[in-house]
């Protein structure tokens, strides 16, 4: 950890303690591959990808490289013990029809209610690229997203309203930033645990948001 805040690998480590044993899980392209890395050694967490395969271990370290065995982020990958492989249909039917238990999900915004936005910035030369991810969305149980918490810019990410073209609607279960982690819903953000010296009233004064917590314990806390 750097000061305040939490490298990308860590919070990827600090996300995977939350996935519990027995979870179908799948990560989305990007920062949230970096989760497989660091799952418990003492929980059975069956990792999905949408190009058809479950059972996938964490990624494949160089000279041990299968070109036919990639995430759908065409991050190469190794199989566990007892994987399979199936049609990319059959895939986008576990996804969508509520079979996984969890999916992590990156982000270009979050607002405090859940709602997601991560596959355009509307920017006119932006590149689309949903993927799976409204079907992610709305098809997991549980949708956790990581992000850093500010943009290069210095704004805050997670918000009031979405900005961005949305993917899904109140979808976002949890948040993991590099600042802190946060619950959302209906009633807006909850913070639940800080990174470092982080107040929360140094997250609302970033976000603009009234932000409540649970822990009356939590530095900044009114």
């Amino acid at each position: 950890m750097s000061g305040n805040s939490w490298s990308r690998a860590e919070i990827a480590e600090r996300l995977a303690q939350d996935i519990p044993d027995g979870a179908y899980m799948n990560l989305g392209i990007g920062l949230p591959t970096l989760v497989s890395n660091y799952l418990p050694s003492d929980r059975e967490i069956i990792l999905h990808t949408e190009n058809g395969m479950l059972g996938m271990g964490p990624e494949a370290a160089a000279g041990h490289i299968d070109p036919d065995l990639v995430n759908a982020g065409k991050i190469p990958v190794t199989e566990l013990p007892g994987a399979s492989y199936f049609h990319h249909g059959d895939s986008f039917g576990m996804m969508r029809g509520g079979h996984l238990d969890v999916c992590v999900l990156g982000a270009f915004q979050v607002s405090q209610t859940g709602d997601l936005a991560n596959w355009s910035t509307g920017a006119p030369d932006a590149i689309p690229a949903v993927g799976g991810a409204m079907d992610l969305a709305i098809g997991a149980k549980s949708v956790y997203v990581m992000m850093e918490l500010a943009s290069k810019s210095g704004a805050s990410k997670l918000v009031d309203v979405c900005t961005y073209p949305v993917t899904g609607i109140g979808c976002v279960t949890r948040l993991y930033t590099d600042r802190a982690i946060f619950d959302l819903g209906p009633d807006g953000a909850t913070v639940i645990e800080l990174v470092g010296d982080t107040t929360v009233d140094e997250l609302r004064e970033l976000t603009g948001l009234a932000l409540s917590t649970s822990l009356a314990s939590l530095k900044g806390a009114s």
